[in-house]
């Protein structure tokens, strides 16, 4: 064990050690550093048509160019002439490097590398490092062609109208895709590495002007301060980034559309990008925005308030009904009309459990059909979820293992939890149901309304990256709330003026609708009714 422990302690004093100007000693401590990985590629060559300089390249095979790097760099290499410069070390080190980077390379995106670890670092993320003899820092060339998807259609967030193409596994696709919806550049994008191991890029993306620096500043602090292995997905840095993990109520928005993307930037939000993820992240996030669809905006003002009201109305009753059913059911069915409460009785003929047992026998049957349906293979999934739905309530009601009530509560409440547009805030009220039927089976309609203020409270005390969870979308500086204009409603776009309290003070007023014209617009309408009344 001690022997481990000494051989990965001088590998790891090997790895951060400076480049050296003699090339046999950087090609040797190289050679030991990737011993046993052959999907490496190293060559080293003597360059210039005179063969005076001695030069190393290396690269990740399947992560390359190999025909840029043929044509780009090795036959200007090969094929030029390298004059022989005079002078001590550190001049003949600066002439050959700047002739051979200026001169010789066919490239533009070139980056000074200066450590064995930057070396290894480039060459495992995609990149080609040449080395030359003489010289103490290598060549980083631009080389990347990582194997990804082309870009496809949303499958979680799919939308009836507006932009199909969602982001993929490949992190410059993704920022392209959103730099390609917003030309302006006061969008910055800050090139960020997370994983001990992983060395993940993540790309750190804001508009200046727009964003809170200290909120920025915090999101910039808790990435140095994230250690882990390996960084896999945008999922393990979510998880990571926030602090308060006592919660089932995502605190970070994460979306596959670019233009959702999009407009959360120009909110003043800030958003990561990982690599590896077909999912970024949206920060700081509050609860009521993750019930606004993409789509919202791309209709008419009456449906997109018609639809955040069923979406709203379907996670209350994703989170209370088969509760309210229990508390009612078994202690307080004379708030019921009478024909009502002989009906329940009647369907109930028979059934050997009590209400709140029978009601989580075909929760849990649902939510074991999902789960099934999410793993089982393309098409089949849905159809063994709606088909087995369908076999497994009709055949416990004629088994009178439950009553047709149920069935029905059951099935409108899995009905409601599709109607949320985002996976991790419909899965929170899906474990949240079971805390509301548990607070009703012990103290009915009393048990019921206790587990809301208990939510209601939980929510109030939740805080995203220094935003208040329940914030409103829309309100007056440090005094009145504004009437709500993308809230519970969406007002037509016209009259949205304002940014949300995302967005730092005095950015708020969006510059294509200033507050004076439109004040000056309603004054000139007016005069223009007084003229046209004296006339």
């Amino acid at each position: 064990m001690r022997d481990s422990m000494d051989h990965f302690h001088g590998r790891d004093q090997k790895i951060k050690g400076r480049l050296s100007r003699q090339l046999t000693k950087n090609i040797y401590l190289i050679e030991e550093i990737l011993k046993d990985c052959n999907d490496i590629v190293k060559k080293e060559f003597v360059s210039g048509s005179g063969r005076n300089v001695k030069a190393y390249i290396l690269y990740t095979d399947g992560l390359t160019k190999t025909e840029m790097i043929e044509e780009s760099i090795l036959r200007p290499l090969l094929n030029q002439t390298i004059p022989d410069f005079k002078g001590d070390a550190a001049s003949k080190e600066k002439e050959l490097y700047g002739y051979v980077t200026k001169e010789v390379l066919e490239m533009a995106d070139l980056k000074e590398l200066l450590s064995l670890e930057d070396v290894v670092t480039q060459v495992l993320a995609g990149n080609t490092v040449l080395l030359l003899d003489g010289c103490a820092k290598g060549v980083m060339i631009s080389s990347k062609l990582f194997p990804t998807r082309g870009v496809q259609t949303a499958d979680q967030e799919v939308a009836m109208r507006g932009p199909k193409d969602s982001f993929t596994e490949n992190l410059r696709f993704n920022t392209a895709l959103i730099r390609r919806r917003i030309r302006d550049s006061r969008l910055k994008v800050k090139q960020l590495v997370a994983g001990e191991r992983s060395k993940t890029d993540v790309s750190l993306m804001y508009m200046d002007d727009l964003v809170k620096k200290d909120i920025l500043k915090d999101i910039e602090n808790r990435l140095e301060q994230v250690s882990m292995d390996g960084i896999l997905d945008s999922g393990m840095l979510e998880q990571l980034l926030v602090r308060d993990f006592r919660t089932a109520f995502p605190c970070i928005q994460s979306t596959q559309r670019p233009d959702k993307t999009a407009s959360a930037l120009l909110e003043g939000r800030i958003v990561l990008v990982t690599d590896n993820s077909p999912e970024v992240l949206i920060l700081p996030a509050s609860f009521h925005s993750f019930f606004q669809a993409s789509d919202d905006y791309y209709i008419r003002w009456e449906a997109a308030s018609f639809a955040r009201i069923l979406r709203y109305a379907a996670a209350f009753l994703s989170v209370c009904f088969p509760a309210f059913y229990v508390a009612v059911a078994s202690f307080h069915t004379e708030v019921l009309p009478t024909a009502l409460i002989l009906s329940f009785a009647q369907a109930r003929q028979g059934i050997p459990f009590p209400v709140v047992l029978e009601v989580l026998i075909m929760e849990l049957a649902f939510e074991l059909l999902r789960e099934a349906g999410i793993r089982l293979p393309g098409q089949l999934g849905g159809t063994i979820g709606i088909v087995g739905g369908l076999i497994v309530g009709q055949a416990a009601v004629d088994a009178g293992i439950v009553s047709t009530i149920v069935v029905i509560v059951v099935a409108l409440t899995a009905i409601a939890s599709f109607s949320v547009p985002n996976e991790a805030m419909a899965t929170a009220f899906r474990i949240l149901k079971f805390f509301f039927i548990f607070m009703a089976a012990l103290w009915g309609l009393y048990g019921f309304f206790l587990a809301w203020l208990v939510l209601i409270v939980h929510l109030a005390s939740l805080e995203s990256f220094g935003e208040p969870y329940l914030m409103a979308d829309e309100w007056e500086q440090g005094e009145r709330r504004e009437k709500y204009k993308d809230y519970y409603l969406r007002l037509p776009l016209f009259t949205m003026w304002k940014r949300p309290v995302y967005t730092r003070e005095g950015a708020r007023i969006r510059r294509s609708i200033p507050r004076k014209k439109r004040n000056l617009g309603k004054e000139g309408n007016q005069k223009k009714q007084e003229e046209g009344s004296h006339e």
